[in-house]
This record gives C-alpha cells, sequence and structure tokens, in this order.
C-alpha cells in the first residue's frame, strides 16, 4: 500500500480527490505543520450481520449443565432452611 502526505490546507482543497485515492487503496496522510494528524484510509465494510437463532439445532446441551454434586445441594438445602427461619 502507497502512502501519499498533504497538509491540511492542500486536503481541504482536494478532499474529493484524495477520498478516490484512497478507495484505490493509497493511504493519505494529513498533516499540519509537517506533523502527521490525520489518516484517511477506505472504510472497511462491516462482517455480515449477526442473525439471531442461526446456531439453532447446531449446539447440544443438557438441562444441567454443571452437574449435580451431593455436598453443594445440601449446602443450598442448608442455606434455604435457615432463611426460612
Amino acid at each position: 500500500m502507497s502512502t501519499h502526505v498533504v497538509n491540511t490546507h492542500e486536503a481541504k482543497s482536494r478532499l474529493s480527490e484524495l477520498i478516490r485515492e484512497a478507495e484505490a487503496g493509497v493511504e493519505v496522510i494529513v498533516a499540519r505543520n509537517g506533523r502527521p494528524v490525520a489518516r484517511i484510509v477506505a472504510w472497511q465494510a462491516a462482517s455480515s450481520a449477526r442473525v439471531p437463532g442461526a446456531w439453532s439445532g447446531r449446539v447440544a446441551y443438557s438441562e444441567d449443565v454443571v452437574g449435580s454434586d451431593a455436598d453443594t445441594m445440601a449446602l443450598f438445602d442448608e442455606s434455604s432452611a435457615a432463611d426460612a427461619l
């Protein structure tokens, strides 16, 4: 990719042309007093839009994803019994 450096005054005067250059793959750097301050590059389209339900039926899972542990269940039971008091 080639690079083209222009000052701010030139960028204001030739913006349409600089945009065409960016579309063609040229990276345009805008400088103020010889110091780069901005870059004009071609817009990259976002990836395809997400579609809700696209993975429906493709993923298998269990109702009990983590699994039951007797000790953990006992702690839950004790906790709920203590809350009832």
